[in-house]
């Protein structure tokens, strides 16, 4: 079915507050998690509120959650999520990025202590807005095995990256040869998955959805994959002092609810023109041109800006949709459709 973003938009900051979270805190993460549907990414858009939700109300999110400094070394930041939602938390930090960017040249700041985000392309655009170049590492539930283990270490360890030309490039990837919200997705719908997505703990493949999210995801082009995922370790949660992959409780099991994530972001941003003048800005405006004239596709350039998006449609699946109506008629909040 198609929905306004807007009417979506109104319904998603509803639940939220309804939920315990505040106004400003509910908007940014109402935002973030529907961009991802207007992204054409549904896997992380409003298909997981009810399970943000539920975890809510079952004590494994904090909605009253703030974000406190606990180490502040001028460009270097270090906040603690309180266990609260993963969306506002990480806009707020990249917000903090690019001021301490501006100040410093380049910044640090790392969230421990916080929750599940979203699609991490989305927090790119403090920085792309200020003209500047971001990347953003987060860790998760442990699902990736290294090449040849029988046990899961890594979440999907997912990269994003922004750089800020006329039309800005974003690079949004998971090192794992898939992201899980896509396996999420496709169990919801009661499908399959393609063979090479995941495994059991023999090595097997699993192209049945449902089995698959109780199973390991496999690295994105094998080693250099685990290789790059482990990386996102070191740069989320090793940075952050955070729980790491293996001891994050798993969204997608309804008994992990009661257990906060305790899941760990990390945004580094970099001022280009510390560096020198305007030639880094036609630099990136030439790459973009030569991608472009080379026939490719330039990543990112069709998305819609986070705060940019009330004049759209997504769609939604009939049982996302049959979610949030009975989350609607829990919080007494009038039923999207």
């Amino acid at each position: 079915m198609t929905i306004r973003v807007e009417k979506a938009l109104a319904h998603a900051i509803s639940l939220l507050k309804k939920s315990g979270v505040g106004a400003i805190e509910a908007e940014l993460t109402a935002r973030a998690i529907i961009t991802s549907d207007v992204w054409g990414n549904p896997s992380h858009g409003l298909m997981r509120l009810p399970f943000y939700l539920q975890r809510m109300a079952m004590g494994g999110v904090n909605p009253e959650a703030t974000l406190k400094t606990y180490s502040d070394r001028a460009a270097v930041v270090g906040l603690d999520g309180e266990d609260g939602l993963g969306h506002w938390q990480l806009w707020n930090a990249a917000e903090l990025g690019v001021t301490k960017a501006k100040e410093f040249g380049i910044s640090l700041i790392s969230i421990r202590n916080s929750s599940h985000c979203g699609a991490l392309g989305v927090y790119l655009y403090p920085a792309l807005d200020a003209g500047q170049i971001a990347m953003i590492f987060t860790n998760g539930p442990a699902v990736m095995p290294a090449v040849g283990g029988n046990s899961p270490l890594l979440s999907t360890s997912p990269i994003a990256a922004g750089i800020p030309a006329k039309q800005p490039m974003i690079i949004d990837l998971s090192t794992s040869a898939v992201a899980r919200g896509k396996i999420a997705a496709a169990a919801k719908s009661g499908g399959s998955i393609p063979e090479g997505w995941a495994v059991n703990e023999k090595g097997e493949p699993i192209t049945d959805a449902k089995a698959a999210l109780l199973g390991m995801l496999a690295p994105l082009g094998g080693a250099k994959g685990f290789a790059l995922g482990l990386m996102v370790e070191a740069l989320s949660a090793g940075v952050s002092g955070g729980s790491l992959s293996t001891s994050v409780p798993d969204m997608f099991r309804s008994e992990d609810d009661v257990k906060p994530q305790s899941i760990s972001h990390t945004v580094i941003t970099i001022d280009p023109s510390d560096l020198g003048d305007v030639a880094s800005y036609d630099d990136f405006n030439a790459m973009a041109k030569q991608i472009r004239e080379t026939g490719g596709r330039v990543p990112g350039e069709k998305r819609v800006h986070p705060m940019k998006i009330e004049n759209h449609e997504i769609s939604l699946a009939d049982a996302v949709i049959t979610d949030l109506n009975n989350w609607s008629t829990k919080l007494g909040v009038e039923v999207l459709v």
